[in-house]
C-alpha cells in the first residue's frame, strides 16, 4: 500500500532569522524610537511576544515580522494573530502563537474534506499529522493536488511518500 503524511512543520530557525531582523529593523526605526518596543521568541512555547506603548506601535511591530517571515519564504499563516492585544501597567502586550503540527479540529476538517472527494483512499489522524493510504499511486496524487488546492488555513506540506 502506497502512502503519504501531511503535516505542517516550520523551521525554527528561518523563524529565529525572521524575529531577528525584526528586532534589527526595530532599533533602526525612527517612528518607533520612544516607544519601548519589544520583540522576544520563546522557542519553548512556540510563542512570540509583543510589548510597546501604544497599541499603534504593537500593530507596526506585527506588520515588520509578517514582511520579515515573508522574506524568509515562511508563511504567514502559521502566526495566530486572532489574540487581541492586552494592557499591562504603562505597556501594551501580545502573545503571537506559531501554530506548529496540525490540531485536531483541523485535521478533522481534512480527513473529512478527504472523505467528501470520493476517492478511493483511507486518511487517519496520527498525533499532528494523517496519514493517507491507498492502493493506487494515481489516486493518492489526486488527493495530493485537492489538498494543495484547497484552503485550511494552514501551510501543510507533503511528506513521506512511500510505495
Amino acid at each position: 500500500m502506497a502512502s503519504f503524511d501531511i503535516v505542517n512543520k516550520l523551521d525554527f530557525q528561518l523563524i529565529d532569522n525572521a524575529i531577528n531582523v525584526s528586532k534589527k529593523e526595530l532599533m533602526n526605526r525612527y517612528d518607533l524610537k520612544d516607544e519601548e518596543c519589544e520583540i522576544d521568541f520563546d522557542k519553548k512555547n512556540k510563542l512570540i511576544k509583543l510589548q510597546a506603548k501604544q497599541d499603534m506601535a504593537l500593530r507596526s511591530m506585527i506588520d515588520i515580522i509578517l514582511s520579515k517571515f515573508s522574506k524568509q519564504q515562511l508563511d504567514v499563516r502559521s502566526l495566530d494573530l486572532s489574540k487581541e492585544s492586552r494592557p499591562s501597567g504603562k505597556l501594551v502586550l501580545q502573545d503571537l502563537p506559531i501554530k506548529d503540527g496540525i490540531e485536531k479540529e483541523t485535521a478533522k476538517k481534512i480527513v473529512q474534506f478527504i472523505k467528501d472527494s470520493k476517492l478511493k483512499v483511507q486518511a487517519s489522524i496520527m498525533d499532528d499529522q494523517i496519514r493517507v493510504t491507498s492502493k493506487s499511486i494515481d489516486e493518492l496524487q489526486s488527493t495530493i493536488s485537492k489538498v494543495r488546492a484547497h484552503d485550511f488555513e494552514l501551510p501543510l506540506q507533503i511528506d513521506n511518500m512511500r510505495n
